[in-house]
């Protein structure tokens, strides 16, 4: 079972709004009370925040589905629901949260450094609050909406000063243990370490982390071992070291060799740069401060290969350290060289000015409408999709069994203007409006519903103007009704051409004008 996570998907969603109430007061004495319907409570939020307590993510990793509680329903006598509690997450310390894309959301660093995952829905408004001197007495309420809803990689990179990098069994584990505190596995076989390991060491004044990554090996880039899956842990850190096995008993290996290799594999890692540190900037791996040492100098034929390939890595310019992790032998100036570099890279951080983007205020512009309507075509037909926030966030607050919230909304689209650039866009009577994306509400267009509901004399929870759009034919129906029309004159042609073929011959009216009228008509007269 895994014990060490460092990538996980997790699923979010934040709590559902709750319901505004319809109630009217009732009260001895008190007829005309009002209404007194209380809002509904917001949903909670999905809270990511950094927490020194944790250091893995297999917590969302066995349960990757996080949800937080949903909002109440408001009540009557003004009361409002209970708001949804606040779910929290805590997560580990450079923690950086990523679309599925690899868009970079946020990078968590420092403890209690918060990022909303997955804003709560809001909750609606009761009939209380939404009546008006022209509305006195609602007979509806807006519904809540549902909460922000998403999927996103959290990624872990550790907060680390200095990074170990080298072929598996070089001894980086041993050196961090005998260096820190740390007591990481160790053995004598390769891939012994199969997660980052951390260790703090004190040099003087100065205390840094130094963290190893698991072996790297050849062709580590396209895949292969386990090393690079956790480069991402040393993207922090401010050097490089380079651990070489001086004492290793394969033939086709040496140091230089080894060195050769890895500075390869470092240079075919891409460090992510959608995200950058204080300074604004990412430095690749291999541009970064380098130190080698030369490890397991404490066995006769490992010294005599170290003071044999010394000379040639001080000749391309590297800091070298004979050291050996087993008897401790030149650690002291390995840290305090360690030391030097994490100083540097901090004072810089500090005389550099930080990099603030300069805020930048854009005033909604005098003839923005805030909503935008797109033509489209379906089934041969046109299709007018109604896209923004307001109108959105409407729609989903409405309650479409009652015909007084629908009204309201027409009233509110109206309002906004929504009709009046449905008519500029050449939308018709009966074409198909649709509010929202794919999963938006679907309506038969009917420009005659004018604003003014509150005048009209309904009773609570009805709307004259809708009951109206319900009695009227759909298009569906005026088109069966067009084609109902068409086969019945087409079936009495038919008739008449199959009676003219036959000889039958009915008398005009004319002719019948030209008869005499019959003696017997006359008799039917009042004698004198």
């Amino acid at each position: 079972m895994a014990s060490f996570v460092d990538r996980v998907v997790l699923h979010v969603s934040g709590g559902t709004g709750g319901h505004g109430c319809v109630s009217v007061k009732r009260e001895k004495f008190k007829p005309l009370g009002g209404p007194d319907g209380g809002n509904g409570g917001n949903g909670g939020d999905v809270i990511l925040r950094v927490s020194s307590q944790t250091t893995t993510l297999l917590d969302y990793h066995h349960a990757p589905h996080r949800h937080a509680t949903n909002g109440g329903p408001g009540m009557g006598d003004w009361r409002g629901g209970k708001n949804g509690e606040t779910l929290v997450l805590p997560v580990p310390d450079g923690t950086v949260v990523k679309t599925k894309d690899g868009d970079v959301l946020a990078d968590l660093v420092g403890e209690g450094t918060e990022y909303i995952a997955a804003a709560g829905g809001q909750g609606g408004l009761g009939n209380a609050a939404l009546s008006s001197q022209k509305r006195r007495a609602p007979g509806f309420a807006l519904l809540g909406i549902e909460g922000d809803s998403s999927d996103i990689v959290l990624e872990l990179k550790s907060i680390a000063d200095i990074a170990l990098v080298g072929f598996p069994s070089a001894g980086k584990s041993s050196l961090i243990a005998a260096m820190s505190a740390a007591r990481p596995k160790i053995a004598d076989y390769p891939f012994t370490t199969l997660i980052p390991n951390l260790g703090v060491v004190q040099a003087g004044e100065v205390r840094f982390t130094i963290a190893d990554v698991p072996g790297l090996i050849e062709g580590a880039s396209e895949g292969k071992g386990l090393g690079h899956n956790f480069l991402r842990h040393v993207e922090r850190c401010a050097a490089l070291v380079h651990v070489l096995d001086c004492g290793t008993l394969e033939s086709d290996r040496d140091p230089l060799s080894d060195l050769a290799i890895i500075e390869a594999e470092l240079d075919k890692y891409a460090v992510d740069m959608s995200y950058a540190g204080v300074d604004g900037e990412v430095v690749p791996l291999n541009e970064r401060p380098k130190l080698v040492v030369l490890n397991k100098v404490d066995l006769p034929d490992g010294k005599d290969m170290a003071e044999f390939v010394r000379p040639d890595l001080e000749a391309r310019g590297y800091r070298v350290f004979e050291v050996s992790a087993t008897s401790h032998e030149g650690l002291r100036p390995l840290s305090f060289a360690m030391a030097e570099i994490v100083k540097a890279a901090r004072d810089a951080v500090e005389i550099a000015p930080p990099k603030v983007a300069a805020p930048v205020l854009r005033p909604r512009a005098v003839n923005e409408s805030g909503f935008r309507i797109r033509r489209e075509e379906k089934n041969l037909e046109p299709l007018f999709r109604v896209l923004g926030e307001k109108p959105v966030r409407w729609v989903k607050q409405t309650d479409f069994t009652n015909e007084e919230a629908i009204g309201f909304l027409a009233d509110r689209l109206a309002k906004l203007g929504v009709e009046n650039e449905l008519f500029k866009v050449g939308a018709k009577p009966g074409d198909t409006v649709v509010i929202g994306e794919d999963d938006g509400v679907v309506f038969d267009w009917e420009p005659t519903m004018m604003a003014g509901a509150e005048l009209l004399a309904t009773p609570r929870g009805t709307d004259i103007r809708v009951a109206d759009i319900g009695d009227r034919p759909t298009r569906a129906q005026k088109r069966e009704e067009q084609v109902e029309r068409r086969e019945a004159k087409a079936a009495a042609r038919a008739e008449l051409e199959a009676e003219r073929k036959a000889g039958i011959w009915t008398e005009s009216a004319s002719r019948r004008r030209a008869q005499p009228i019959k003696e017997s008509n006359l008799d039917n007269g009042d004698d004198d």
